[in-house]
């Protein structure tokens, strides 16, 4: 039998019990579902699916940090913006920055907070909201340490739907 910190199983399938292994499978597969072209109905479904129960799966570990449970949430607002679902991008984006602000949470994952209320906003066609999460994405840019993830956050800004380049 296979130890459940090493087990191979896919998202939603065998018997994984280690949260933290399901949680990270879970999040893996919803980037394979959003990168994934010409989606159907039941591959977005299960997409919203998976990033759901990936951040499910992370509120189950013992060891998680706030950290972790933002970027579930960041992730599920990504993928509602991907689908073009304003009201629960705005909200699980919204939750992001509830939990960055409330752990004291800075560098990438405060940045990546305001980029994805940028991103909720601009697909609900609230341009001057989305303008504003982008200033203020930009303003946090400017204190990640690491030249790599401010290189990461910035190419996400450039990506909001209907909002060209402007810095």
């Amino acid at each position: 039998m296979a130890n459940s910190a090493t087990a191979k199983s896919a998202p939603g399938t065998g018997s994984v019990t280690n949260e933290r292994l399901l949680a990270a499978q879970l999040f893996n597969e919803t980037w394979r579902l959003m990168e994934q072209e010409n989606r159907t109905v039941a591959d977005d479904d299960r997409m919203i699916h998976a990033a759901h129960a990936s951040r499910y799966h992370w509120g189950l570990v013992p060891e998680a940090t706030p950290a972790n449970l933002a970027r579930g949430e960041w992730q599920i607002s990504r993928v509602y913006a991907v689908l073009r679902r304003a009201e629960p991008a705005r909200y699980h984006a919204q939750r992001v920055l509830d939990i960055c602000q409330d752990n004291g949470i800075a560098d990438w994952d405060l940045a990546f907070a305001f980029e994805a209320l940028a991103r909720a906003h601009a697909v609900a066609g609230e341009a001057g909201k989305a303008r504003h999460y982008t200033d203020r994405a930009l303003a946090a840019v400017a204190n990640i340490t690491d030249e790599e993830d401010r290189a990461l956050v910035l190419a996400d800004l450039e990506t909001i739907p209907g909002q060209p380049r402007y810095w």
